[in-house]
């Protein structure tokens, strides 16, 4: 279930490093500024191919503006190039207890997560400037290396940040491959978790 998940991240906040604290807080301080103006927050995360951490950065994010009661916050996330969403980052999800349900099948299927319990989202690999995201005034939040060095002018972005995280498709077909998504979904939710936290302090 989610909240038990969310629960255990949440008491697992002095387990992020002082210096990892100081990366996140880039980001919790943007936000914290556009709050006190009363100002909407659009978060468009990144990385190369919109399959893994994107999404899973996004989908914490938005789940992490409920959990708080952060209001005016939408999460959104794209790629320097479109594949699809991996099935590992799918089933890591449900195991952290997201309700996940399929909207739209083929190629690059569009999935419908549950990140509270009245809300949902829809989300599909896309490149980081297609329609369904933000074109202008939004912070672009780079989560991959690749698209960090790859990317380094977003259009449209009023802000550029790096919270980047290794990429658990180096398991994919070794014995680990599990337990490496998983560690990624619970690594990336502790840190969006934390950061909201902190973001809804006044």
């Amino acid at each position: 279930m989610l909240k038990t998940k969310i629960k255990s991240l949440t008491a697992q906040f002095e387990n992020i490093s002082s210096a990892r604290k100081q990366v996140l807080a880039q980001l919790s301080s943007s936000i914290r500024e556009k709050r006190v103006l009363n100002e909407q927050v659009q978060l468009n995360f990144i990385c190369t191919h919109n399959s893994r951490r994107s999404h899973i950065a996004q989908i914490w994010a938005q789940a992490a503006t409920y959990h708080y009661g952060i209001e005016n916050v939408n999460c959104y996330s794209g790629g320097t190039e479109a594949t699809a969403v991996s099935p590992n980052v799918i089933a890591a999800l449900r195991n952290a207890g997201f309700k996940i349900s399929i909207a739209r099948d083929g190629n690059n299927p569009t999935y419908k997560i549950q990140v509270s319990d009245d809300h949902n989202i829809n989300v599909f690999s896309k490149h980081f400037n297609d329609p369904a995201n933000p074109s202008s005034d939004f912070i672009a939040v780079i989560v991959c290396s690749d698209a960090d060095k790859n990317c380094p002018l977003v259009p449209g972005a009023s802000k550029r940040i790096a919270i980047t995280y290794k990429d658990p498709k180096a398991a994919d077909g070794t014995p680990n491959e599990t337990a490496a998504y998983q560690q990624t979904v619970d690594e990336i939710g502790r840190e969006m978790l934390y950061l909201f936290s902190v973001s809804s302090e006044q």
